[in-house]
Formats: C-alpha cells, sequence, structure tokens
C-alpha cells in the first residue's frame, strides 16, 4: 500500500473519506481492504448476478454492501451510502461500474462525497502480472503469487461545491486525475 497514510489520519481525527476506483482494478484490492473491516464501511454494488458474487466476497471481508447502481436502484442505494457514510466514515465507489464507459466518472461519486461531507481518495492498482479479460472495461485479475500494488491518490475535497459548474467541473477533475491510471493491455 503505498501514500496510505494521510488519508487514514483523516479519518482517525473524525474526518470522512470515500475510496474511489475503476470498475477494471477493484477486484486486487478487495483481499487487501479487509484491513478496513473495524471500521465496518459501505461499498455499493450492482443488483446483477456478477454483483451477487462480489457483495458475498465484500461481505465476508467486513465490507457493508449496499446494493445498487446507475442502471437499477440506484437512487436508493445513493442515499443509504450517503447515511452509512456520514456514520462510519469510511465508504468506497467504483467510479465507471457496472457497464461503462470505461474511464467515465459517473456523477453520483461527486453527490455522494459532498452530500456526506467526506474527501474523495482516488486509489489504483496494479499487478506484475495479471490477465486482462475481453470486457467493456478490460477487467483486470492478477495472477496467481504475483505482486500486487494499491496505490492511493491525493485526498480531494467536495466541500467546494455550491453550483451545478462546480460539481461538473470537479466531476471532470477526477476523471482527468484517475484516467491515466487505467491499463489498456
Amino acid at each position: 500500500m503505498e501514500n496510505e497514510a494521510p488519508w487514514l489520519d483523516h479519518l482517525s481525527k473524525g474526518g470522512r473519506v470515500l475510496l474511489c476506483t475503476w470498475h477494471q482494478q477493484f477486484a486486487p484490492a478487495i483481499r487487501y481492504f479487509k484491513k478496513y473491516s473495524p471500521y465496518n464501511p459501505g461499498l455499493m454494488i450492482s443488483r446483477s448476478a456478477d454483483g451477487e458474487v462480489i457483495a458475498g466476497v465484500a461481505n465476508r471481508t467486513g465490507w457493508y454492501t449496499v446494493r445498487g447502481s446507475s442502471s437499477r436502484g440506484g437512487r436508493a442505494a445513493l442515499h443509504e451510502m450517503i447515511e452509512r457514510l456520514k456514520e462510519t466514515g469510511l465508504a468506497a465507489h467504483i467510479l465507471d461500474g457496472p457497464r461503462g464507459p470505461a474511464g467515465i466518472v459517473k456523477p453520483g461519486v461527486i453527490y455522494l462525497a459532498n452530500a456526506a461531507g467526506a474527501v474523495i481518495v482516488p486509489f489504483y492498482a496494479s499487478a506484475r502480472s495479471a490477465w486482462y479479460f475481453n470486457s467493456w472495461d478490460r477487467f483486470m485479475l492478477p495472477k496467481p503469487f504475483t505482486r500486487v500494488t494499491i496505490r492511493f491518490g491525493d485526498m480531494i475535497s467536495c466541500s467546494d461545491i455550491s453550483s451545478q459548474e462546480d460539481f461538473e467541473q470537479k466531476r471532470i477533475f477526477l476523471e482527468a486525475t484517475m484516467r491515466p491510471s487505467l491499463h489498456c493491455a
């Protein structure tokens, strides 16, 4: 884990943190994120069959899953995530899931962080050796016994949003910050 200390310090001082990544890169993080289970963090996962599998894994690693996405049940799930984040201080969100397009930040993450008074912390997963699926996002699955690196970006405040223009500028900024980390394999 790289650059984890700043946001953990923010969280320990009562701040709220929303960890964010691309759909392509979330699988490698699941194993490592068990260490955050004492916070009982929230994670939004789609209501799809694939989402059911991921929700089961996330629940077993100490994450509380909220079921819904931009394509199904999103509004109720987003409001539940806001309450969860306010309560526990920690949550995670997949920026371009569940169906893409890859590398496009959907507006829900900005709304969630702003409404919960949280900072956004991007994270990136890379693997020395991985398989890339023939899917909309070139989903990455690290090969067994390979080295995986999780790197956290700098905290991004959403407290300065006061208009639709500010909102869209923050979304574009997050997208531009994170897009270079997409693996094209």
